[in-house]
């Protein structure tokens, strides 16, 4: 396993970290995790070298169970076990109040991030994780205007100050890439998650280079567009009721797929062997980088994506043939207004 430095929090991370939004289900979202097997696979990746695990306060969140926390509570269970948390960085978030993802132009923070609200927020992470102490507590959404507000900043800082919380972050609205720019010029916000992968290469234009720049922490989320690159589904692929992956691929867009996974394919050689690698190796060749985080649940799914991790990257040759690849579009929501403006959505 290959580490590298999570921006100015100085904090050593695994180059591939472990998303687990899919690990304890989720009613809203994800569904057919076998919690077992979810357990086992956290032991598998600190095993191989992992120590970059990130969470949030919402994942598996049940509105039937509101003090229920699945994904941070099973993290807990396995950071007790394992007897501690020596050298892993855990990363949690800090829904919004009126959980509305993204965060919608011209809303107020007092609607979305009011100081009581973070407050809890951290003191319920801390509980379900079983700590005393979150190295990276994110903003699970964003809108560039609320830097205009200074209570978020007192209180982050505050929070700081107590031990509970070493580093922030944004985990940047999808497919908005740079609205986290003006919040970062603060000097309060450590590190930024955003969409990244060979598809969504926006990031690349702005928010990259300001990272580099600024030495921010960069945490690149869905890098296979949701199991779109990883090659497992296409045209006909039937998703388990609840998995919120039926409306993100509809039929069409499954078809559309199918077309240019069949022309990444082409590129696959004894420089990449499979479509993952060739997804992770990808976003692993910028070095702006500091982890990637696919969603893993399945042991042999840990052992697949952090074989990538051997210091190996791309070439010239292939990076310049992948940004042909390019299919910027907004699969979440195409009835949300605060996406209007981005170009990127595709009925």
């Amino acid at each position: 396993m290959e580490y590298r430095i999570l921006g100015k929090s100085g904090l050593k991370v695994s180059e591939v970290g472990m998303g687990t939004w899919q690990l304890a289900n989720d009613p809203n979202c994800w569904v057919g995790a076998d919690l077992k097997e979810s357990y086992k696979s956290l032991f598998e990746f600190v095993e191989l070298g992992g120590n970059f695990i990130d969470t949030a306060w919402i994942y598996g969140w049940d509105d039937k169970k509101p003090k229920v926390h699945p994904s941070e509570e099973m993290i807990g269970k396995f950071l007790k076990e394992r007897g501690g948390r020596d050298k892993l960085v855990v990363a949690t978030k800090v829904p919004p109040k009126n959980m509305k993802w993204p965060a919608w132009k011209e809303i107020f923070i007092s609607e979305v991030f009011p100081n009581d609200w973070i407050k809890k927020c951290v003191d319920d992470s801390l509980k379900s994780l079983g700590t005393d102490y979150i190295d990276l507590m994110q903003f699970h959404v964003w809108q560039d205007d609320f830097v205009k507000s200074d209570g978020w900043k007192e209180i982050i800082t505050k929070i700081m100050k107590s031990g509970k919380v070493r580093f922030w972050g944004i985990s940047a609205n999808d497919y908005q890439p740079s609205n986290c720019l003006k919040a970062c010029d603060t000097g309060l916000i450590s590190t930024i998650q955003f969409i990244f992968n060979v598809f969504h290469q926006k990031p690349t234009e702005k928010l990259l280079p300001y990272a580099k720049k600024n030495n921010i922490g960069l945490i690149a989320r869905v890098p296979l567009d949701e199991g779109g690159l990883a090659g497992r589904i296409g045209k006909g692929t039937k998703f388990e009721e609840g998995d919120f992956r039926s409306k993100y691929f509809t039929p069409n867009r499954l078809r559309k797929l199918d077309e240019r996974i069949s022309r990444l394919k082409r590129l696959l050689n004894a420089e990449t062997k499979t479509l993952v690698e060739l997804a992770l190796r990808w976003i692993l060749s910028h070095d702006e980088v500091s982890t990637v985080i696919p969603g893993m649940r399945k042991v042999k799914y840990i052992e697949e994506n952090l074989r990538v991790s051997d210091g190996r990257k791309l070439s010239e040759e292939l990076m310049q043939q992948l940004k042909m690849h390019v299919w910027e579009r907004n699969f979440y929501s195409n009835n949300d207004p605060s996406m209007k403006s981005t170009n990127y959505l595709e009925p």
